[in-house]
């Protein structure tokens, strides 16, 4: 008798007094089900999971819904089916099937035993059906996405009482990236219950994740290691993806695991700084060694390291390497500069609590088809946010289209959204454009200050993301968008769509996931903050802060935010003199060090009109010096020596900076 069954049998009469005391009585049933199944059946209950008699739990997409999921799916597939075709030749005739299922629970292939398969049918445990938990109720597939860990349940653990004749086995896969990409099941009766499924299971997802891992970055250095000599090639080994030049690009969860580190620590960092070695050097030692291994001493920890992938010659394991022909076509890599469009959410973090917070409720969200609503006051930085989120995602190489719904005059936000077809009205191209929609497909559509949205275009937008299709102003020809979501307000849309100006439909489609960003003022990492900055704005020659600067800083409540801040930055190094490397109370605006204004509304004309004197966020920063000299001048009646005196600069230097006209 298999340990399944033993288990199965032996709890057989607790088990159904827990549903009796559950679904009957309403009661909660702690000691007689296993915590976990006992958490999948409260969030059933509470996602509504019905009645198997009055819904319909044999509905599956069409074929050539299933082909598109497929195809976008085809990188985990390509990887998936070898492994899954073994583990169905070691199950054979035990009347099971192997499944894989996307991160959203839909299954995208099978394979197994006829006879079960067409048991397996009658309630949709097929291709192209989504067993996500709030759909299907507890279920090994749904359970293990929505618990992120390997899940067992066995016949009337189900939610629903008509799966009870399943045994199911399953493990999460996880990507290169460490996001959640799939789910790989073990299934068959209940009468036929196998020892060591779960096992098996969890071995043959850690196999996928390692393919995954290696297929992605074939063309990068892959460094392999394990604390034991004989698991290096097995799928315990710890991976780290490293460029030539020796930075981290990826480090898998079982690296992490042998490191005593996180993956935040050692991705993006230098190999000398994780490994506690020299990229060149380990390289140097395993010429002529191309089997072998060597040994490093990282955090106190003997590993033996071996590498791989794209190692500079003469150090090739061309047994390792993937067949190319099976690889997707992977972009070049963006610029690792420090431009706003490559930040990340690991590189958002500075140390604030509540941004933290905000930074993992949205990785739980990444490659998940759920709508991210962003809130936060003007200038706390949503749509860097929103950035960071989609740069974190698996479509971050496809395009981060943002449209400002308040920016936008109302009688042209539509053909902005939406697109329109030549000659649609006075004033269109004749080959027509397509709109923000349509850009953004196959990426993400970032639409800031959604709350002010014309409630004619709302009802437009909504049957877009139920539809997932557009059609541009002027045609009948409806175009296919594959959008990830993201919007962002500073306005209380609950309260919006109680005063009627906000649609209640398209608000539930929006709130997926609710994310607030505090305010500059309340951050704890505003120090980590500004040298952030700084460094965005003098990457080569990073400048400092003097303590007392620090202080004045911390200590105004910045009204406009990060966007204030990053101002007063700017202008404070473009008042530098050449060669000089430190900012201090004198480079900072004065309004730093007035005393605060009563009233918020006061607060915010008096941000306003000291944002109205600043140049345009793209101006150079002699630009910014050269503006800033002029206003100083100007407010001292043209006397140097007290423009300077108030700039904090010597003559010299307002001179120069009054010559780059």
């Amino acid at each position: 008798m298999g340990q399944l069954q033993v288990r199965a049998e032996a709890q057989g009469e607790r088990l159904q007094e827990a549903r009796e005391r559950f679904f009957r009585q309403g009661d909660h049933p702690s000691g007689l089900v296993d915590p976990l199944i006992l958490r999948s059946w409260e969030r059933c209950r509470r996602f509504g999971v019905g009645d198997p008699h009055l819904s319909d739990f044999t509905s599956t997409m069409d074929r050539v819904a299933l082909k598109i999921e497929q195809e976008r799916n085809r990188f985990l597939l390509m990887q998936s089916r070898p492994i899954m075709e073994h583990v169905f030749e070691q199950i054979r005739e035990t009347g099971s099937m192997v499944i894989l299922a996307d991160p959203n629970g839909l299954i995208l292939e099978t394979v197994g035993d006829p006879d079960f398969v067409s048991r397996a049918d009658r309630v949709a445990l097929m291709a192209g059906a989504s067993w996500d938990e709030n759909l299907r109720g507890t279920n090994a597939i749904g359970t293990a996405l929505a618990e992120e860990s390997p899940v067992t349940v066995l016949g009337a653990e189900h939610f629903l009482e008509h799966n009870g004749f399943l045994t199911c086995c399953a493990s999460p896969i996880h990507g290169p990236d460490g996001r959640l990409v799939g789910v790989l099941d073990i299934s068959g009766s209940y009468q036929h219950l196998q020892r060591h499924t779960l096992g098996l299971v969890r071995l043959s997802s850690a196999i996928v994740e390692k393919r995954l891992f290696e297929a992605f970055h074939a063309r990068d250095i892959l460094v392999c290691f394990h604390t034991r000599p004989d698991y290096l090639g097995s799928p315990k080994e710890g991976i780290a993806a490293v460029t030539p030049d020796g930075r981290v690009l990826a480090i898998n969860s079982n690296a992490t695991e042998i490191l005593g580190i996180r993956a935040v620590d050692a991705v993006r960092r230098d190999f000398s700084i994780v490994f506690e070695s020299n990229l060149s050097s380990l390289i140097d030692r395993l010429r002529g060694h191309n089997e072998g291994s060597q040994t490093l001493c990282v955090n106190g920890k003997l590993i033996h390291v071996q590498l791989r992938g794209q190692v500079p010659t003469p150090i090739v394991h061309a047994s390792r390497a993937p067949d190319e022909r099976a690889l997707p076509v992977r972009p070049a890599r963006r610029s690792e500069g420090g431009s706003a469009g490559c930040v990340t959410l690991d590189t958002l973090n500075t140390g604030d609590a509540r941004l933290q917070a905000a930074i993992d409720r949205a990785r739980r969200m990444l490659g998940r088809d759920i709508p991210i609503l962003i809130q936060g006051e003007s200038g706390a930085g949503k749509e860097i946010f929103a950035k960071a989120f989609h740069n974190s995602g698996p479509r971050r190489e496809r395009p981060f289209v943002a449209l400002n719904c308040a920016s936008i005059p109302e009688t042209l936000i539509e053909s902005e959204l939406f697109g329109y077809q030549g000659g649609a009205f006075t004033g269109a191209r004749k080959e027509g454009a397509p709109g923000k929609i349509q850009q953004a497909d196959g990426g993400t559509l970032f639409l800031d200050e959604i709350g002010d949205m014309p409630l004619n275009l709302q009802a437009r937008l909504l049957r877009v993301l139920q539809e997932r299709c557009v059609t541009p102003l002027g045609s009948t020809k409806t175009i296919q968008v594959d959008i990830a979501l993201v919007c962002a307000t500073h306005r209380k849309l609950r309260e919006e769509v109680a005063r009627g100006s906000f649609r209640e439909d398209l608000y539930y489609r929006l709130n997926g996931l609710s994310v607030t960003l505090p305010p500059l003022r309340e951050r704890s990492d505003i120090r980590a903050l500004v040298t952030r900055l700084a460094a965005i704005e003098m990457p080569a020659a990073p400048v400092r802060f003097s303590e007392g600067a620090l202080r004045a800083i911390e200590g105004y409540a910045w009204p406009g935010n990060i966007r204030q801040l990053h101002n007063a930055i700017r202008v404070a190094i473009a008042l530098l003199d050449d060669g000089e490397a430190e900012i201090t109370e004198q480079h900072l605006p004065e309004e730093l060090f007035e005393a605060p204004l009563s009233s918020p509304a006061s607060a915010e004309r008096r941000d306003a009109g000291w944002a109205s004197e600043l140049p345009a966020s793209g101006a150079s920063l002699d630009e910014i010096g050269r503006q800033a000299a002029l206003r100083a001048l100007d407010a001292a009646g043209g006397n140097i020596s007290l423009a300077a005196r108030q700039l904090g600069i010597s003559r010299n230097t307002l001179y120069r900076k009054l010559g780059k006209m």
